[in-house]
């Protein structure tokens, strides 16, 4: 088995080519670009953490021409906010049929599943994974959804495994090098 060498340890060279042609990811929120803990304070208040590296990530692969999605199950002003902050436009919150939105937005968007990335980190995330021409699921997603995936992160969701998983697509297209700005 070939393999390419990257920041984030030996990558089978068959996932570095399916990436190449990736022109869309689609992403669960909790327990990818968070930790999945949700945080409530005495008011009722929800909190949640984004990294900044996760989110530098994001903005370079809509730099680059990636469309970026986000499809979770719960609903949060917080998540709305952050991935408007980002350039995210498809935010899809309350879905209970993520494989729906799935065929819709590779419709709007006429794309092949195979131009696609489906990232996730539980059961509800499944359809993602499988339906995409590349399924990742971060380091600590259930491991069943590990088993399903095609690549697993080396980072942990709301840590790093976004970035990670902009890194590979970005250098699969040898763009990694290429985008400049801030964290955000």
């Amino acid at each position: 088995m070939a393999t390419v060498s990257t920041w984030y340890g030996e990558v089978d060279a068959s996932l570095i080519e399916a990436l190449a042609a990736i022109r869309m990811v689609m992403f669960d929120v909790d327990g990818v670009f968070s930790d999945g803990r949700i945080y409530l304070g005495n008011d009722g208040e929800e909190y949640k953490a984004f990294h900044t590296r996760d989110g530098f990530g994001v903005k370079a692969l809509i730099e680059h021409g990636i469309k970026v999605a986000v499809i979770t199950g719960r609903s949060s002003k917080i998540v709305e906010t952050r991935m408007r902050a980002l350039g995210v436009h498809d935010i899809i919150q309350g879905c209970k049929d993520k494989l729906s939105v799935f065929k819709q937005l590779a419709e709007q968007y006429q794309m092949t599943a195979a131009q696609i990335v489906g990232v996730g980190d539980d059961i509800p995330d499944m359809a993602l994974l499988q339906h995409a021409g590349v399924g990742i699921a971060v380091q600590d997603a259930h491991p069943w959804v590990q088993q399903q995936a095609r690549y697993v992160t080396s980072q942990r969701g709301g840590f790093g495994a976004v970035r990670e998983i902009s890194d590979l697509i970005l250098l699969s297209q040898g763009a990694l090098q290429t985008h400049g700005g801030m964290s955000v």
